[in-house]
């Protein structure tokens, strides 16, 4: 496999996903462009922070924190972005509208030979590529979270998104040290359709009664080898963004997805998981992060 890295990558948001993101491809060594309109200082935090818990653990190969740190900039305006940038990722939260926006002003600041990706984990690719001028170079790159720590990238393929372009994706993947699946463009793609539907029936037999969610969690795990159970998993993810997903992939696929009304009330709460400190697990108050 080509590990061909990007020298120049920019990442639009500096959410726990758009830094976990910033921090891979500036361990690779690219120069990395953050755009964050919000706390510019916090996005710069979550990166230093990855970085150390990296550090310890013997992630760096050889480099330090402050090296890697100094390959990133937070800028505050897409406008800022280097024209040369070789791959700009979208990692904004899961609203069309919004996402359709930043790819449209992104397309506008960069170069024609610049590759453009979203990193949704719901929403059609196609659908988000028709404000582009050029849809041919735009795919999605599906991390997951923790982004440092994941193996996967789940790459999505438009009918208008080019071969030269998946192949180039696939390439940057292999260079972080990833695999890559290549999946067509379809409602919840392959990873979150599966695992929101699992997700979504866990929740189901909570609210049944069927057993606690450390019950549910174990069955899981030690029956069929799964890392992590579906309701820890929710929690890491966010119950507010698996609900997003469900109420999408509803719409779309139809009624087996509807949220359980149990998420839905979790959600109204604020209780939406490890980032919030309470989930279908109560966590450490020292883990909780905004966005």
């Amino acid at each position: 496999m080509t590990r061909r890295k990007p020298d120049t990558v920019a990442v639009i948001g500096g959410g726990r996903m758009g830094a976990g993101i910033a921090q891979v491809f500036a361990t690779l060594g690219s120069t990395v462009t953050i755009v964050e309109a919000g706390d510019r200082d916090a996005a710069y935090g979550r990166i230093a922070k990855g970085l150390a818990v990296a550090a310890t653990k013997g992630k760096l190969a050889g480099v330090t924190p402050d090296k890697v740190l100094s390959r990133v900039r937070v800028v505050a305006q897409i406008a800022d972005l280097p024209a040369d940038s070789g791959l700009v990722i979208e990692a904004v939260p899961e609203n069309l509208a919004l996402k359709a926006d930043v790819l449209a002003a992104v397309e506008k600041a960069v170069g024609a030979q610049t590759v453009l990706a979203t990193n949704t984990s719901s929403l059609a690719i196609g659908e988000l590529g028709v404000v582009l001028t050029d849809p041919s170079r735009f795919v999605g790159m599906h991390f997951f979270n923790p982004v440092p720590a994941s193996s996967l990238v789940e790459i999505v393929r438009s009918e208008t998104t080019s071969e030269a372009t998946v192949t180039t994706v696939v390439d940057h993947v292999a260079a972080l040290g990833k695999e890559s699946i290549v999946v067509k463009d379809s409602p919840g793609f392959a990873t979150s359709r599966l695992g929101v539907a699992l997700g979504l029936e866990a929740i189901r037999m909570l609210a049944d009664g069927v057993a606690d969610p450390e019950g549910i969690d174990r069955a899981m795990e030690l029956g069929y080898r799964h890392a992590m159970g579906p309701l820890r998993s929710t929690d890491l993810v966010g119950l507010d963004v698996r609900l997003a997903i469900a109420e999408h992939l509803a719409s779309t696929l139809g009624p087996r997805f509807e949220p359980p009304q149990l998420l839905r009330d979790k959600v109204s709460r604020g209780e939406t998981g490890r980032k919030a400190g309470q989930g279908f697990y109560t966590w450490d108050t020292a883990v909780k992060e905004a966005r």
